[in-house]
């Protein structure tokens, strides 16, 4: 029978809590390396942003395309709970669209390379993608909804093809340090808003 901690978790659900916290960690130092080095970036060096042993990262995901692609659904898990989450707290729905935007660029920056890094393996690229899809167009499509009904923008703009325009404005990115998509979504964000909406 396991002995009970002080604060009333068993020894083993403390270790699993310490292995969770680990996993997010990695996950989340990962997401950071990304970045800034790329999908390709030593696992050394996600370990020492992390502030564990590679061994620890290993434990977690044993290959590189586990450390990936665990990255992306952990991102698309973020981005998909932050659209409810800011409609409930943004001033309007417009902002919690724009602001729900901003963490959908951020998401696609840290994406980049990932077609690449995972070609060998097309199934685990293609689930990862249908999942993408599944998680935030319903995401999308509340916030445009929501916009929609407040008055805040034109109704029509569907939500694939927003989505899919702000990634093709992101492209290129990485490669020229004089080309800002952000300056360019701002301009297509504002092109949707109604002509009495401030």
């Amino acid at each position: 029978m396991a002995t009970e901690s002080p604060a009333g978790d068993s020894p083993s659900r403390g270790k699993r809590a310490d292995a969770q916290r680990n996993r997010q960690t990695v996950l989340t130092a990962a997401a950071e390396v990304f970045v800034t080095s790329g999908v390709d970036a030593p696992i050394r060096q996600i370990a020492a942003r992390a502030g564990v042993g590679m061994a620890t990262i290993y434990r977690h995901f044993p290959t590189r395309a586990d450390l990936i692609t665990a990255v992306y659904h952990h991102q698309i898990e973020e981005c998909a709970e932050a659209g409810p989450e800011l409609l409930a707290s943004a001033d309007s729905p417009f902002d919690a669209l724009r602001q729900w935007v901003d963490l959908f660029v951020d998401f696609l920056v840290t994406k980049h390379g990932l077609a690449d890094a995972l070609h060998s393996d097309n199934d685990r690229f293609a689930a990862l993608h249908a999942y993408f899809l599944d998680r935030l167009l319903p995401v999308c499509a509340q916030l445009l909804d929501a916009a929609v009904e407040s008055g805040d923008i034109r109704p029509g703009m569907q939500p694939y093809e927003l989505m899919r325009g702000i990634g093709n404005l992101c492209i290129g990115r990485e490669d020229d340090p004089r080309y800002d998509p952000r300056r360019l979504i701002a301009l297509l964000l504002h092109g949707l808003r109604r002509p009495h909406a401030s």
